[in-house]
């Protein structure tokens, strides 16, 4: 974050809103506790510019500084600074002062953990030295109704504030937690699942099958000579095949079929629900679709699918052992002749 400028932006986005929420109702408390005081014009003034203009003067600092992020932990720093001013200067009114002071502290935590934390009371401390240097120390432990009421918004109305930020935040966190999944699961290639994503679904699978007694079948699907294809037409019409594969899987399978890349020019494919002939007829259909395929620079480029397929057995003990009977499917594909559909039971010819 510290030197992606972009982040630093969001960082400051999300401070804004609650700093001029926090300035605004903080001095309220800080007021009622100054007014008995009789302080100087100069303080009232500062007090003004610290609850109306500082919060934007600290927003603009931050957008347009080439580090956002550090210029707007600085911001955070002057925010103690201020703060332990003001504390000072009210004569350490109990309510005000924890009011102020802990919620300074819930914001440095929040922003920069203990290190910040620790830093923004290093500012306070030295804002309460730059008060006692200018206005001398005083000590007011009497609290009167009035500073318990002008104390009331800011420990209301800024918690929800920072509260509705930290919910925002969990929620785009959340999101991308969603989308890091995604890709993590996901081919970069084909935008199908990737081979570690296909196999643990496949060990789910495997148990509703055992636990539920249900029917599902599973094929492994290779591009026939696909290193002849890349040798031949390069790599660039390799991949045009591997997506075009993926693309008839899509607009092929059922939704709730799942379909993912093995490896290389190697598909793979559950189907819950459907026996073996069911399942056979789906590739079927499938190879047919993809033996018309024509590469739109290259007319003469065909290509075919060799097909195994293994439905559930009660018999296996783990997915592996069904995973290995789709690969003895496929290996008998291709020891075949290729273009064509093997199964554990049954071997399909091409009908040419």
């Amino acid at each position: 974050m510290q030197n992606h400028p972009g982040k630093g932006l969001s960082f400051a986005k999300r401070i804004y809103k609650p700093r001029i929420i926090g300035l605004g109702i903080g001095c309220i408390s800080v007021a009622a506790a100054l007014y008995p005081l009789g302080v100087p014009t100069w303080v009232w003034a500062l007090l003004g510019f610290n609850a109306v203009c500082w919060a934007h003067l600290a927003y603009q600092l931050a957008t347009r500084s080439a580090s956002p992020y550090q210029a707007e932990r600085r911001n955070l720093l002057i925010d103690s600074l201020l703060g332990g001013f003001w504390a000072a200067t009210m004569h350490f009114n109990p309510l005000a002062t924890v009011t102020i002071l802990s919620m300074m502290a819930m914001n440095n935590v929040a922003a920069g953990g203990l290190r910040l934390l620790v830093q923004g009371i290093l500012a306070q401390l030295l804002g309460i030295g730059i008060s006692w240097a200018l206005l001398g120390a005083g000590f007011s432990p009497q609290v009167s109704q009035l500073q318990v009421y002008a104390c009331l918004p800011m420990l209301t109305l800024y918690p929800l504030a920072v509260g509705m930020v930290c919910y925002r935040l969990a929620i785009k966190l959340s999101e991308h937690k969603r989308a890091l999944s995604a890709l993590s699961r996901t081919d970069s290639l084909t935008g199908l699942l990737n081979h570690g994503a296909w196999k643990d679904l496949l060990h789910v699978s495997f148990r509703e099958c055992q636990q539920q007694q249900v029917q599902a079948t599973i094929g492994l699907i290779d591009i026939d000579h696909f290193k002849a294809i890349n040798d031949t037409y390069g790599h660039i019409v390799g991949d045009s095949v591997l997506r075009q594969l993926s693309t008839e899987l899509k607009r092929n399978l059922r939704q709730n079929d799942l379909a993912g890349r093995y490896g290389g020019d190697e598909f793979c494919v559950i189907l819950p629900n459907l026996s073996l002939d069911q399942a056979t007829e789906v590739m079927e259909r499938l190879r047919l679709v993809f033996a018309d395929y024509r590469h739109p620079a290259i007319a003469q480029l065909k290509v075919s699918l060799s097909i195994g397929l293994a439905t559930y057995q009660a018999h296996f003990s783990d997915a592996g052992q069904w995973l290995e009977a789709a690969d003895k499917a496929l290996y008998s594909a291709k020891s075949n002749g290729r273009n064509r559909i093997s199964s554990a039971r049954v071997s399909t010819p091409d009908p040419a």
